[in-house]
């Protein structure tokens, strides 16, 4: 009996593990930076690049190449979401209301950004846990290293890769990527 009950509790334990890793991008909602719920589900059949923003790191003229890249991909079914976060040097200190202000004055941001979310340590929003957790996106381990570090979502909500802060919105992987090559 107790060889039965081990191996029920093995063969769960399993399943839940599996479980886990089938978890998809589709299945988290977020907040909008109005605090309205945002379900990731809407963007089914999208190829979404989520960003970690911040509105006073050496890296915040991205969001000009960004929203660039965003209007020139927005009608083959792309969309760009940014996810401010403080996690570096409180480089993102504001409010979501300042922040949406000044993503829009300065840099006329149209594509959706979230409401601030911290994107490492013990508070990590769950979606940042899963795209940094391969047993959770069943592709590839990843740490956030600063502020505008990139993630490509497929249209299926699969993790397809991460692109470094530095690099550029115009970058050769996530061209060829939006392109199909």
């Amino acid at each position: 009996m107790k060889t039965i009950l081990i191996f029920q509790l093995l063969l769960f334990a399993s399943i839940s593990l599996t479980a886990k890793a089938q978890t998809n991008f589709y299945d988290f909602t977020v907040k909008s930076i109005f605090e309205e719920d945002f379900p990731l589900s809407s963007l089914k059949g999208k190829k979404v690049l989520v960003v970690n923003t911040a509105s006073k790191c050496g890296l915040t003229p991205q969001y000009s190449d960004l929203e660039k890249l965003y209007q020139q991909y927005k009608e083959k079914n792309f969309v760009i979401i940014g996810f401010p976060a403080n996690n570096f040097l409180s480089q993102e200190p504001g409010s979501n209301e300042e922040i949406e202000t000044f993503c829009r004055v300065n840099y006329g941001v149209s594509f959706p950004m979230m409401a601030k979310i911290s994107v490492k340590g013990d508070d990590i929003h769950p979606l940042y846990k899963w795209l940094t957790t391969k047993e959770l996106n069943g592709v590839m381990n990843s740490k956030v290293g600063w502020n505008f570090q990139k993630y490509m979502i497929d249209e299926n909500g699969k993790l397809v890769d991460v692109i470094p802060p530095k690099d550029s919105p115009y970058s050769d992987r996530i061209i060829n990527w939006l392109n199909g090559n």
